[in-house]
């Protein structure tokens, strides 16, 4: 898949997340061996998808006149597996929650800018 729709298809999923996040309840049981298999399951494609989009964002970042920057995309990586798992465990304060989807959003619009930037500027 392409950086463009990677990039979009992670805002989607991030949305997705807060209204599960927003809607949910905390398991009744952490350790619950159900609860994680299912979990398991559930975003064992997301994290794919994470994986993926780091790797081909490093990629363009390198070597670009871009606004964002490597570390950024790193950080952004981990906050997007952080907030996956917080999604599901609903472990972490709400404000928490909301700044660090936020910070998420605002790097993914603006590597989707850098793109476009890039893709539409004459050579």
């Amino acid at each position: 898949m392409e950086l463009t729709a990677l990039t979009n298809q992670l805002k989607q999923e991030l949305n997705s997340l807060k209204q599960r996040f927003e809607e949910s309840e905390k398991p009744e049981n952490r350790r619950d061996k159900q609860f994680f298999l299912f979990v398991k399951e559930e975003t064992t494609p997301f994290f794919e998808m994470v994986k993926e989009w780091e790797e081909k964002a490093l990629q363009f970042v390198k070597n670009k006149e871009v606004t964002v920057h490597p570390q950024q995309i790193a950080s952004t990586s981990d906050n997007l597996q952080i907030i996956l798992l917080n999604s599901y465990y609903i472990d972490t304060p709400k404000t928490r929650y909301m700044e660090m989807h936020q910070s998420i959003h605002y790097v993914l619009d603006q590597l989707l800018a850098d793109i476009n930037r890039i893709e539409t500027s004459p050579e």
